[in-house]
């Protein structure tokens, strides 16, 4: 794209699109992507994922294993009807160890590409990404690719795509053939059937004449969609009813655009994107029914100062509020900071407030990302997305905003990791640079966690799930020079009570000057359901304790949590209630009644019930049918359930639950079990209580003996 077209695009934030592709791993996120690029003019060669040149998987790890593991930004550039628009991009990864990239990047865009494979078609990860989508209200449009492979099949897909994700699919499109004859897309809004030039490798595409069989099927879909858009509106209707051809391709598009944006439907289009065949339609649908920033309802926020609510639209001249919500290491410019703009204008090396730590941070430059090349800007304005370097603590989840209108924007909330490794260098002389190395990893990763074990010593991380730390060991090797000795992976266990206790606890120190003393009554027991955490509910009346100390015991309570009574594992949600309590007007302070709250919390934990909690996968396994029997026998043995099996094309697809600590060293099994034909897919599901027996297991392993409890 030349520079021309690029400054057409000054002051049009409706020509702009934010926009995320996602779906489960081998959809084929990254060949689409390397396709827009191409298409766009951003690449002059096609990158592919299988020989390690897409420009998207830019990581030496997703070049070597073909996965995407950390989503990646950039933007192109397309004309549609004679108007330029920008759209910013991000590829996220497919692989579940890495939901935290989609759920992030979700987070700050306006819209989705949902990639299907044609013979896969809803899979595990399918749903985990659309229920993320669903959670942050992004609108979508649905892509089923692969339609040149052996098995694909449209119309399964789209069924799926209704029945297990409860979505209203609208069918734009129609394959014409599929399999090895799949020969290209019939638009139901245009209703013209086109096909692309494989010699140059799909740019140049044509419109071509609608095969005689599939005449009656399309003149039946069209009928079907434009009778759907004439629901939508009364006067669209009284056109229908007159005559269904008085509906104009714009006013069509108009209505599927409006029911795009409110969610109540996904408009649905196919093509192979690795025969280069739909790319081109795709993007053109991203620009007629995805939604630019103006579309989208304005952000609400906190002003931390008078703790109400506060609006920001997608406007240049309103305050300056952005949202970080990745931050990176570049072996070259150091730590990048990737933000959202809500609202207002910033100028490079202009001075902005961070509201998570009320500092104030320079950021030095700004800068339009591709993969991992940058592109330096003089300034940034409402509805973009970048980059920033040159700042002291920024981390994901913070707002970023104008010094004099501070602003809160609602943080995320990333699953907690269910797989813990310890790790130590193999020189000492590396010690001090691994903590450094795992420092800067673990902010980068809000799902991966480093803590050091008390009573061994021993550094231990935290993910969620074996390739995760397994891609971080390879990191902290390549990146940063540090080759590290690994145990065993172990399962992140937690504790929880499942019974009510009170506890009366009372904290005095005299030391002959200002003592310490703070008193409270409080009642321990399991949190509602769904509840993850601290639940803390404060009933103190008449000013037994002064309102300024309950964010401490509050703090106590939390930092307790971290250590259950058995043998230390976190906490998985508690409900505390604080009843009634007392203070001294000379010995009673904030930190006296945060020691006490956590002196408390252990107290009450001691006489309550406690259990082991352990984390249950759901799983999905695709076996060739000669080995059905030998694989739901063996996950019966890991205490697994199968909860629903269906056929796939001469393979079965075992759906259910099993857990974790019975799944390490599992694809080996089940290689050995189908001669190396069948594949498996795990995902975190739930914390479970553990069986009694695997928990009396599981202490004599930790402590060498089974504690009364």
């Amino acid at each position: 794209m030349s520079q021309r077209s690029k400054d057409k695009m000054t002051g049009k934030l409706e020509n702009t699109r934010n926009i995320g592709i996602m779906a489960h791993i081998d959809a084929g996120k990254t060949t689409t992507t390397e396709r827009i690029l191409y298409y766009t003019g951003s690449n002059y060669k096609l990158g592919e994922v299988h020989d390690g040149t897409a420009t998207m998987d830019w990581m030496v790890q997703e070049q070597e294993r073909g996965i995407t593991i950390t989503s990646a930004a950039t933007t192109v550039y397309w004309d549609y009807r004679n108007e330029n628009y920008r759209i910013n991009l991000i590829d996220t990864p497919g692989h579940v160890d890495f939901t935290v990239e989609v759920e992030r990047s979700l987070r700050v865009l306006d819209g989705a590409v949902a990639i299907f494979c044609a013979v896969g078609g809803v899979e595990p990860q399918s749903e985990t990404v659309w229920r993320q989508a669903n959670k942050y209200n992004v609108p979508r449009i649905s892509y089923i690719n692969k339609m040149d492979r052996t098995g694909a099949d449209f119309m399964h897909v789209v069924d799926q795509i209704s029945d297990k994700l409860g979505a209203i699919p609208v069918v734009i499109q129609l394959p014409i053939g599929a399999e090895e004859d799949f020969a290209g897309v019939v638009d139901l809004i245009t209703n013209k059937a086109y096909g692309w030039d494989e010699a140059s490798l799909g740019r140049e595409y044509f419109e071509i004449p609608l095969p005689g069989e599939m005449k009656d099927m399309v003149h039946e879909a069209r009928l079907k969609l434009i009778e759907g858009v004439a629901e939508e509106s009364d006067e669209l209707l009284h056109k229908f009813m007159q005559d269904p051809n008085s509906i104009t391709e714009d006013e069509i598009i108009a209505e599927i655009r409006k029911a795009t944006i409110a969610g109540k439907i996904t408009p649905v289009i196919c093509g192979a994107s690795f025969k280069n065949k739909g790319v081109q339609l795709l993007i053109d649908a991203v620009i007629k029914f995805l939604p630019s920033p103006y579309d989208m309802p304005a952000v609400l926020g906190m002003n931390p100062f008078t703790e109400k609510e506060e609006v920001r639209h997608p406007d240049p001249n309103e305050p300056f509020t952005a949202y970080a919500f990745k931050i990176a290491t570049d072996p070259f410019v150091g730590r990048i900071a990737f933000f959202r703009v809500y609202s207002g204008k910033l100028e490079a090396g202009e001075v902005v407030l961070n509201t998570r730590t009320d500092k104030k941070e320079r950021l030095l430059r700004i800068m339009q990302m591709h993969a991992n090349k940058q592109n330096p800007l003089k300034h940034i304005e409402a509805g973009e997305i970048a980059a920033a370097v040159g700042f002291k603590d920024i981390r994901t989840g913070d707002t970023l905003c104008d010094l004099k209108h501070p602003l809160v924007l609602e943080t995320m909330v990333f699953p907690e990791p269910v797989i813990n490794m310890a790790v130590e260098p193999k020189t000492q002389d590396d010690l001090e640079k691994l903590a450094v190395a795992l420092h800067k990893l673990a902010e980068e990763d809000p799902t991966f966690q480093v803590r050091v074990d008390d009573e061994t010593g021993q550094t231990l991380i935290s993910g969620m799930g074996e390739l995760h730390l397994d891609i971080i060991a390879d990191r902290m090797r390549r990146e940063f020079n540090i080759e590290v000795n690994r145990g065993n992976p172990q399962v992140a266990y937690k504790e929880a009570i499942i019974n009510t206790v009170m506890h009366h606890e009372v904290y005095k120190k005299q030391t002959g000057g200002k003592g310490r003393f703070a008193d409270l009554v409080i009642e321990v027991g399991p949190a509602d359901a769904g509840f993850k955490g601290l639940q803390f509910i404060n009933e103190i009346k008449g000013g037994n304790i002064p309102r300024e100390f309950i964010p401490s015991i509050e703090k106590g309570l939390k930092a307790a949590m971290t250590n259950g009574p058995i043998v230390g594992f976190p906490m998985e949600s508690v409900k505390v209630r604080l009843i009634d309590g007392s203070y001294h007007s000379v010995d009673s302070d904030a930190l006296s009644f945060q020691v006490a709250a956590g002196f408390a919390f252990k107290e009450a934990s001691k006489k309550a019930k406690v259990v082991i909690m352990e984390p249950i996968m759901k799983f999905e396994i695709i076996t060739p049918s000669e080995y059905m029997g030998e694989v739901t026998g063996d996950i019966t043995k890991r205490r697994g359930q199968v909860e629903e099996v269906e056929s796939r094309i001469g393979n079965q697809v075992i759906r259910g639950r099993v857990p974790l600590a019975e799944m390490f060293g599992y694809v080996t099994t089940l290689r050995s079990l189908s001669s190396g034909r069948a594949t498996e897919m795990l995902e975190f599901y739930k914390y479970d209580i553990t069986p009694k027996e695997i928990q009396d297991e599981v202490l004599y392993k930790i402590r060498g003996y089974v504690p009364a409890y």
